[in-house]
């Protein structure tokens, strides 16, 4: 067995027979209820095996979180700085050959890239870095030595301040851990250059995972353009020039501010406004006004099981007005984060809502996130974005 593959921990975790079949499943994630006795620490490294002793593999540990377990392996693994190193490099090595256009993109994506609990977006030559388990906090110094030497950022931030830290009985905080951060940042996706804030902008400073729906939305988006809960108007950004007039939405007047920046930066016309979507699609459809292109991207409205009825209701609401407001001929980009509505559901409340206005739409495509935010088979949970580009045909 290989230097990185050795177990050195005397450290166990059994699991009762429902959290081995999950393991032997290929979920890498096991709940608290399905651990049957536990000899660890609160954030360990743990030998897992089931009720009768048999080795299950190796995992993350934190008795604090509803996720006990994160399988980094089925066989005994060493964490020690080795297996950072190797654990990235196979991560930068995959996004190396995705030949990205674009300086801005996830290098690191947590359980997809065998390293649960760890995310990392380069943008541009600084590093966004996430530790969202209790090991990868503790080994911080080993993991950013490993990012530093294989990346060689002039900065790496990081931005410890998800909601999923709490989960996670972590502390909050954003800080620069190496470097020196560049003021302004400046990125680029494609032709399309942004201002980032790595330490106040929302996830680690852009949303990336839409970044080749954003490319894809370009081929179809035409005459005048909507861009719904715009945030820094990424998407936008990328089908303004195709377009002839582009109005963008987001109800947060720092963000509006950005898009204009940002705007400015690129040589092209947006009218950014600071308004309640809900409110102006309604406002819009009330003076007769329409559209050729129209992107709604909101915010996650499911954050948990209970909000889903609720969030249902508004997707439905916001892609009913959209499509009311949308020329026949013309197309709709229409997304949703919320894991927690599935790809079919998405679909079904978006097809209500055209029948609902008597529209006849047709569905162009069904897109996914971006190739360097992969999902991991036998974990539902890591395919949350759902993108649908479609036509209304009348």
């Amino acid at each position: 067995m290989g230097h990185g593959e050795r177990d050195e921990t005397g450290s166990e975790v059994t699991v009762t027979q429902r959290g081995a079949r999950r393991v032997r499943g290929a979920h890498p994630w096991i709940y608290t209820g399905d651990v049957a006795k536990a000899q660890a620490g609160t954030h360990d490294v743990v030998r897992v095996v089931d009720p009768r002793g048999r080795m299950l593999g190796t995992a993350f540990y934190n008795s604090r979180s509803q996720v006990a377990l994160r399988m980094i392996g089925r066989a005994p693994v060493e964490v020690d700085a080795d297996f950072w190193r190797s654990r990235i490099r196979a991560a930068m090595d995959y996004r190396t050959e995705l030949d990205i256009d674009a300086d801005v993109y996830r290098l690191v994506h947590s359980e997809a890239d065998r390293l649960p609990g760890l995310v990392v977006d380069r943008y541009a030559d600084v590093l966004a870095v996430q530790m969202l388990s209790g090991v990868v906090d503790q080994q911080r110094d080993d993991v950013i030595a490993a990012l530093v030497d294989l990346a060689a950022p002039v900065a790496v931030v990081l931005r410890n301040d998800s909601r999923n830290r709490r989960l996670e009985g972590l502390p909050q905080k954003v800080e620069v851990v190496h470097g020196e951060l560049p003021a302004p940042l400046l990125v680029r996706d494609g032709k399309v250059r942004m201002e980032v804030d790595l330490l106040g902008g929302q996830k680690t400073g852009l949303f990336l995972d839409q970044r080749e729906n954003r490319a894809a939305a370009r081929r179809y988006a035409r005459g005048r353009l909507l861009d719904c809960f715009s945030y820094h108007g990424a998407f936008a950004l990328q089908l303004a020039g195709e377009c002839d007039e582009t109005i963008a939405l987001d109800i947060s007047k720092e963000a509006v501010s950005a898009i204009r920046r940002n705007a400015e930066l690129n040589g092209v016309r947006i009218d950014a406004r600071a308004e309640n979507v809900f409110d102006q699609l309604r406002l819009f459809q009330d003076k007769g006004e329409s559209f050729d292109t129209i992107v709604l991207d909101p915010p996650a409205f499911a954050k948990n099981r209970k909000a889903v009825t609720s969030a249902l209701k508004g997707y439905k609401d916001i892609n009913l007005r959209a499509l009311k407001l949308l020329k026949p001929g013309g197309h709709l980009i229409t997304a949703s984060c919320s894991y927690h509505i599935d790809s079919d559901a998405f679909l079904k409340v978006v097809t209500d809502a055209a029948a609902d206005v008597r529209a006849e739409v047709a569905l162009v495509e069904r897109r996914v996130q971006s190739r360097d935010h992969p999902m991991r088979l036998g974990m539902p949970e890591s395919a949350y974005l759902k993108c649908l580009v479609l036509r209304k045909l009348a």
